[in-house]
C-alpha cells in the first residue's frame, strides 16, 4: 500500500516537472514569436491564458476548474460591489474558498502527502486576487495623499477587463508555481513597456522612460537553470539521507548528545530546502524566458532579472537575524503579507500577519505551530537586537564575533521553528519540542519579558537618526512600483552603518 502511495506521489511530481519544462519551452516561443513589438496585447493575453489553462488541466485534471471558479466569482464581486469595499469581500471570499479546498484535499484525499495538488496554484491565485483588489481600491477610491509611496506605485487606476484578469491570474508562466507579481508589472510586460527604463542616476531617483533595445534574458535563464540542476541533485541525493523525521527517532533521541542533536537539526533542515530552491528558481526562469521579470538596469548598465524572484539563496544561508531570513525566503509572499496585512493592520500587525500566513499556507496543525513559534522568535529577536546590537558595532573584530554568533543562533532558531512545518501533525511536532524541553520557546518568552528600549519616543540622537533612516528605507521600497528589496536593503544597511559611525565619532 505504501509503495502505491509513493508511486502516485512520484507520478504527480513528474507530471508537475514535465509541465514546468513545457512551460519553459512555451516561454521561449512566446518571447520569440509573440513579441510585443509585433503582436497585439490582446493576442498575448489570449495565448498566455489558454496555455495556462491547458497546463492546469493537464497537470490537475478537472480540479483546474477551481482556478476559473475562484477567479470568476472574485471578478464578479469586484464589478458588483464596487471599489469602496470590494477589496474586503474579495479577500474574505478568495481566502475562504482556498481554505475550503485545502480542507477537502487534506482531510478527505491525501493527508500528509507531499504531492503536486491543485491547492498549490490556488494559493498563488489567492494572492493575486487579493493583491489586485487592494491595488484597485488604492487607485480608484483612496486619495493619493493617503497612500504610501509603494502603494502609489502599485495602484491600479482602471478596472481590468475579464481577459486581462484571467490572464493575470492564470497565465502559463505562473499558474503552476507562481511567483506572485503585481498587476501593473504584468500588464507592463504584456504591453512591452518593461524594458523602456534607463539606468538609475547617482541620486537613485526613479528610472525615466527611454527608448532601449529589449534586453535578452538568456544569461539569467541559464544561470537559474544551473541553480535548479544543483538544487535537484542535492534534493535527490543528500536530502533523502538526512530526513527531518529522524529528529524524533526514539533511538536518536535516547543516544545522541546535545551537540549531535543541534548539528543534525540544522543539517536536516538545510537539506530540506533545495526542493524549494528548485521549484521557485525554475518558476523564475520560466518567467524570465518569456521576457518577464526585468527590473531595469544597475549603475553599470547591466540588466537585472530579479523583479519577481522568490528567494536569495546566499542571503538565506548567511542570515544573521530572523527578519533577514524571512525577507529573503519566499520574497513575493512576504511582500504580499506586508501589503495586504502588515501595512494596513491597526492592531498588532505582526501577530495578524503571522496568523494570515498560517491560514494561507493550509490547514495542517504543524503550520500553525510553526507560525506561532515564529511569532515568538521574531519578536524576541527584535527585542534582543534593539537591546544589544549597538554594543557590538565597533571594533570590527567584535562586530564579526557578533555576526558569527547571531548566524549560529538564527540558523538553529529557524530550524527549531520550522520542524512542525515539515512534520505536519501535532503529535510528532510536540514530540520534537518536548525532546528539546521547549528551550527556545522558554528563552523567547523570557526575552520578551525583558524591558526593551523605546523605538518611537524618548530616543537618543543616534537612535533617532537610525529610525529616520529606517523610515526612509520603508518609503523607498518599490519606488518604481516593483520589488526592489535587494537594492533597498543594501542602501538601508549602508545608511544605518553611517549613522552608527557618526554617533560613535560624536561620543
Amino acid at each position: 500500500m505504501l509503495g502505491v502511495v509513493r508511486l502516485k506521489i512520484l507520478a504527480k511530481l513528474v507530471n508537475f516537472v514535465v509541465c514546468q519544462l513545457f512551460a519553459l519551452l512555451a516561454a521561449i516561443w512566446f518571447r520569440t514569436y509573440l513579441r510585443s513589438s509585433k503582436t497585439s496585447s490582446f493576442i498575448r493575453h489570449v495565448v498566455a491564458t489558454l496555455l495556462g489553462l491547458y497546463l492546469a488541466l493537464f497537470c490537475f485534471g478537472w480540479y483546474a476548474l477551481h482556478f476559473l471558479v475562484q477567479s470568476g466569482i472574485s471578478y464578479c464581486i469586484m464589478i458588483i460591489i464596487g471599489v469602496e469595499n470590494m477589496h474586503k469581500y474579495c479577500f474574505v471570499f478568495a481566502l475562504g474558498y482556498l481554505t475550503v479546498c485545502q480542507i477537502t484535499r487534506v482531510y478527505i484525499f491525501d493527508y500528509g502527502q507531499y504531492s503536486a495538488d491543485f491547492s498549490g496554484p490556488m494559493m498563488i491565485i489567492t494572492q493575486k486576487i487579493t493583491s489586485l483588489a487592494y491595488e484597485i481600491h488604492d487607485g480608484m477610491f483612496r486619495k493619493d495623499e493617503e497612500l504610501t509611496s509603494s502603494q502609489r506605485g502599485l495602484a491600479v487606476r482602471r478596472m481590468p477587463s475579464l481577459l486581462e484578469y484571467l490572464s493575470y491570474n492564470c497565465n502559463f508562466m505562473g499558474i503552476l508555481a507562481g511567483p506572485l507579481c503585481s498587476y501593473r508589472d504584468y500588464i507592463t510586460f504584456i504591453e512591452g513597456r518593461a524594458h523602456h527604463r534607463a539606468p538609475p542616476g547617482a541620486s537613485g531617483k526613479e528610472d525615466m522612460p527611454c527608448e532601449r533595445a529589449e534586453p535578452s534574458p538568456n544569461v539569467a535563464v541559464i544561470q537559474k537553470l544551473l541553480v535548479c540542476g544543483l538544487s535537484l541533485f542535492f534534493h535527490l541525493t543528500i536530502s533523502k539521507t538526512l530526513p527531518v523525521e529522524y529528529n524524533i527517532d526514539e533511538h536518536f533521541q535516547a543516544t545522541a548528545s546535545w551537540p549531535t542533536k543541534v548539528v543534525y537539526l540544522y543539517v536536516s533542515l538545510l537539506a530540506a530546502r533545495p526542493k524549494y530552491y528548485f521549484a521557485w528558481t525554475l518558476a523564475d526562469a520560466i518567467n524570465n524566458a518569456a521576457g518577464f521579470g526585468f527590473r531595469g538596469y544597475d549603475e553599470n548598465g547591466t540588466a537585472r532579472w530579479d523583479l519577481i524572484s522568490n528567494l536569495r539563496i546566499q542571503q538565506i544561508e548567511m542570515s544573521t537575524s530572523f527578519k533577514m531570513f524571512l525577507d529573503n525566503w519566499n520574497i513575493q509572499t512576504a511582500l504580499w503579507l506586508k501589503r495586504v496585512c502588515y501595512e494596513r493592520a491597526s492592531l498588532s500587525p505582526t501577530i495578524q500577519t503571522f496568523i494570515l500566513s498560517a491560514i494561507w499556507h493550509g490547514v495542517y496543525p504543524g503550520y500553525y505551530l510553526t507560525f506561532l513559534t515564529g511569532m515568538v522568535m521574531t519578536m524576541a529577536a527584535r527585542a534582543m537586537r534593539s537591546n544589544f546590537r549597538h554594543y557590538f558595532i565597533k571594533p570590527p573584530q567584535l562586530k564579526l564575533l557578533y555576526d558569527v554568533l547571531t548566524w549560529i543562533v538564527t540558523q538553529i532558531a529557524i530550524s527549531y521553528t520550522v520542524v512542525p512545518f515539515v512534520l505536519l501533525s501535532v503529535n510528532p511536532s510536540f514530540m520534537f519540542y518536548s525532546s528539546w524541553y521547549y528551550c527556545l520557546h522558554i528563552a523567547g518568552i523570557l526575552v520578551l519579558l525583558l524591558p526593551v528600549k523605546k523605538t518611537q519616543r524618548g530616543k537618543t540622537p543616534h537612535e533617532n537618526v537610525q529610525l529616520s533612516r529606517s523610515k526612509q528605507c520603508d518609503e523607498r521600497e518599490n519606488s518604481l512600483g516593483q520589488n526592489s528589496f535587494s537594492t533597498t536593503n543594501n542602501v538601508c544597511n549602508q545608511n544605518q552603518e553611517i549613522a552608527s559611525r557618526h554617533s560613535s565619532l560624536k561620543q
